[in-house]
Formats: structure tokens, sequence, C-alpha cells
């Protein structure tokens, strides 16, 4: 009988991924294995700024480095969400299957992806460790967060709504910033804190005519969606940063032409719709990323008129200093 050592491995196998790394994306750990440094590399670059901060068990990537003579960048991928998992698929050299449940990812990329890092970052390797951390440890909410003496709002709208601008807006005037679009609320707790990035604000770059501090800065290149212009926020006029915020208020914005701001009771119903449009996974997750929804909503839930921004948080401040 051959000596399974010596059996030649099949041309379609992927290379065992030997080398092993762990890193801090949003403070959880998440263990990188792969068959190449340059994944310790770019996985690095996504998490500069994090160290740890939640003693959980780690979640696993699993990234296979295959050879390619191909100079150009992959395609994007399509998506696919399964009952306890997502998989997506560029061709047959770029694919991952994220486990859910298992808290596991298995990803497939070519020495093609390594030439092109913000394509391997943002689609795969940033894309597979924030799926794993928004269904097992934490409720994704499509929200800004600031907080004021340590009481944290959500802004939360459609896009364009102006989530990012008044936020940074609300830090520059003495807030603590805490994220500008993406919050996520920690699971399995009685309380309301969520945590985001605050070591980076992203701007629309019409938004050059409302700070000129970031006049003259290039559009960040992206792997897709709209331009924007990504900053540190150790690089701008912000006095305070916050990893996390107990939220006492969820601020629904509307943005108009004109008029002085106007703050409004809003419906909870609305707002729970709204949140629970991102939540997908195996029942279990799902039913615990729910019940973190309803703990959140038992903060105050508003709807905000607003056009300047001086006047907006004006008013927010009495709100938050007053509750009125």
């Amino acid at each position: 009988m051959a000596d399974p050592a010596e059996i030649t491995p099949h041309p379609l196998e992927v290379p065992p991924a030997a080398l092993r790394r762990t890193f801090y994306p949003m403070g959880f750990p998440v263990e990188v294995r792969t068959n190449a440094p340059q994944i310790f590399q770019e996985f690095a670059e996504s998490c500069r700024y994090f160290e740890k901060l939640f003693d959980v068990p780690p979640i696993v990537l699993e990234v296979h480095v295959v050879d390619s003579n191909s100079t150009g960048c992959p395609p994007p991928p399509s998506h696919r969400i399964l009952p306890s998992a997502v998989v997506w698929f560029a061709d047959a050299d770029h694919y991952a299957f994220v486990d859910l449940a298992a808290g596991a990812a298995r990803i497939v990329v070519s020495t093609a992806a390594l030439r092109h890092p913000l394509y391997l970052r943002y689609f795969f390797l940033e894309a597979a460790a924030l799926n794993l951390i928004t269904s097992r440890h934490t409720t994704p909410v499509h929200a800004a967060c600031v907080a004021l003496n340590g009481r944290g709002v959500l802004f939360c709208g459609v896009s364009g709504a102006g989530k990012s601008t008044l936020s940074y807006a609300c830090a520059r005037a003495g807030w603590s910033y805490v994220t500008d679009d993406a919050a996520l609320l920690l699971n399995n707790r009685t309380d309301r804190i969520v945590i985001g990035n605050c070591h980076q604000v992203r701007f629309r770059p019409a938004a050059v005519e409302l700070f000129p501090e970031i006049a003259g800065l290039p559009i960040t290149p992206r792997a897709e969606g709209k331009p924007s212009i990504e900053v540190p926020t150790a690089t701008l006029p912000i006095r305070r940063t916050a990893r996390a915020a107990q939220v006492e208020a969820i601020v629904f914005l509307n943005r108009t032409t004109g008029g002085l701001p106007q703050l409004m009771p809003g419906s909870r119903d609305a707002a729970r719709e709204s949140m629970r449009q991102v939540i997908f996974g195996p029942k279990k997750l799902v039913g615990r990323q729910m019940a973190a929804i309803e703990r959140l909503l038992t903060a105050e839930v508003f709807e905000f008129q607003y056009s300047a921004l001086a006047p907006a948080i004006e008013r927010l401040e009495r709100l938050m200093r007053k509750g009125v």
C-alpha cells in the first residue's frame, strides 16, 4: 500500500493553509490561516487601528492562494445566501464559503488578486471577517453613531440622508465620534452598547463645500460603491473618539432644503422594519439579533428634519443634555 505522504496532490487541490496569525478587526479575534504571507500583510493593513477588545472564541479564515499567470484584476463576485452560510463566486480561482453556524470561512484567491490589494481586502478578507462578526457577535445597524457626555445617538436613514456629514459635524463640535455608517450592536447583553470604526471618516466628494479641511484630498480608490474621501480621524479636527457608546436615542434623518430643525417622535415599528432588513443567517443567530434589535428599540426613537448643520447640532445637544 502506498504511503499517503507520497501521494501526488491532485492538480485541482488548493495548497494547505499552514501559516497562522491572529488579528482583531473591530476588536474580535480572527485567526487567519494561509499559504501566502502577503495575506497577513493585507489583513494587517485592514486591521491596523484595532486591538483585542473581546475575549471570545476566534473566527477562522482559511485563505488558499493558487497560482495564476493573470495580471488583471479578477471580476467582482456574485453572492448567494444559504440557510446557514454565505457564498460568493467571481471565477474558478476566486470564491468564498462563509459558514455562519461554524464561525469559519474558506476562501480561494489567486496570485492575480494579490496584485490588486483593494479587490482582495474588500471582496474577500474584510467581507468574510465582517460577515462572521456581524452574525455571531453583533447585530449590524446601518447608522452613524456619536456620543455627548457618554450618551450615544444613532443617525439612521437612507443613503444620502447625511449620516456621515452630521456625525462628523457633531465630532468637530466636541462630541465623541464612534462611526459614520456602520454601527454594530453587541449581542447577548442587557444594555444598548454599539461599537464602530472610530478611526476613519468617509466623506462624499461634495462634503468639501462644508468642510474646508478635506479640500484637496484625493478620492479614495474603491473596489465598488460610490466615490468617497476616506480620512483617518487622527488627521482631522476631532477632539474625541470612542470605540463604543451606550445608545440613548435613535434619530432617523430627513434632510430638507430650509427651515429650522424639527425633532419629532418616530415610529418604533418603522425602525424595527428598517433594522431587520439586513439580518440573515441561521435561525439561532438571527434570533439573537432580533432580540438585540428589540433591546436597542428601548431607546427613544425620533424623526429629525434639518437643513443647516449648526442649528441641527444645537438641537441635538439640547436633546442629549436635557432630554427635550
